[in-house]
């Protein structure tokens, strides 16, 4: 029985590559019984009499998987934030970063439209940047008018999975596109009155690019903390993670505990503040969403 990958799902069917060839398939009924969802990137076995009229029928272990977008083994995300229009938002990259982190897969920040930054908004811009890199982030900063930056990006995405993500607006389409001509995947300009941009990518699809695949996502603005825990929320934050052995209190929140070895470097300036406010509303989300089930 062949195996192959899922690179695309649009409509009920799972396009699946198979030695450089392609075929169509939809999922045999058992899965809708068993509840399992084929996703994009699972390694699938399947049988098809021609190119586009097959069926999948198992799935191979998953690695990780995501929600929102729905896709399976990645390796690495390229979380896009734009330095201006959508204006760079800490809060909204470290809700991505937690979600990311979380389900066991490389963080790449991706700084976008760098071209449109005055002197005044750079300095703010360059000490975000600081900030992420000090953590151990690899940041890269792009503009599509800017060839060298493009360039910078490409070895990042070679042997790789990747996952483009990030908010509505923020230039991952047009990035892609830079990278890949050809791909000319529709974009939007972002909305005046609404300060986002429109969805543009409908559906996810795994793009070949360099010797790496791509997945281009459809936009979104939030994302829920499914699966993380109270207890297991800091694991996410690399700053606090380092910290945690150092408490007072084993399984320490970091938020109201006393000799909390967090806190503390909070209060020194070794960890940012808005880093740690946002540990703290994430913490507070996380416990609303116990209460409520």
């Amino acid at each position: 029985m062949p195996e192959g990958k899922i690179i695309k799902a649009l409509s009920g069917f799972y396009y699946v590559e198979n030695n450089g060839e392609i075929f169509q398939c939809r999922a045999r009924g058992n899965f809708r019984k068993k509840k399992i969802t084929p996703l994009v990137g699972d390694i699938v076995k399947f049988d098809a009499e021609n190119n586009t009229d097959g069926y999948i029928l198992a799935l191979k272990g998953r690695h990780n998987e995501l929600v929102r977008p729905p896709i399976a083994n990645v390796e690495q995300a390229i979380l896009v934030f734009s330095a201006m229009e959508p204006k760079f938002s800490t809060h909204l990259l470290n809700r991505f970063l937690v979600h990311i982190e979380a389900n066991d897969i490389e963080p790449i920040i991706c700084v976008s439209k760098i071209d449109l930054l005055k002197s005044e908004e750079r300095s703010r811009i360059d000490q975000y940047i600081s900030d992420y890199q000090q953590l151990g982030y690899t940041v890269l900063q792009t503009s599509i008018f800017i060839e060298d930056l493009i360039e910078e990006v490409r070895p990042w995405l070679n042997e790789k999975t990747s996952v483009f993500a990030g908010q509505s607006g923020v230039g991952k389409s047009s990035l892609l596109n830079a990278l890949k001509p050809e791909l000319n995947l529709e974009t939007k300009k972002i909305s005046t009155h609404l300060g986002r941009g429109k969805h543009t990518t409908r559906h996810v699809e795994l793009i070949p690019i360099g010797t790496g695949l791509v997945a281009d996502t459809p936009g979104f603005s939030s994302l829920d903390f499914t699966n993380i825990e109270v207890e297991t929320l800091s694991d996410s934050f690399p700053e606090m993670r380092e910290l945690a052995s150092l408490c007072k209190f084993r399984g320490c929140t970091h938020s109201s505990e006393p000799q909390c070895a967090v806190k503390q470097s909070v209060e020194k300036g070794e960890i940012t503040d808005y880093r740690y406010k946002d540990y703290l509303s994430f913490l507070e989300e996380i416990k609303q969403q116990i209460r409520r089930y």
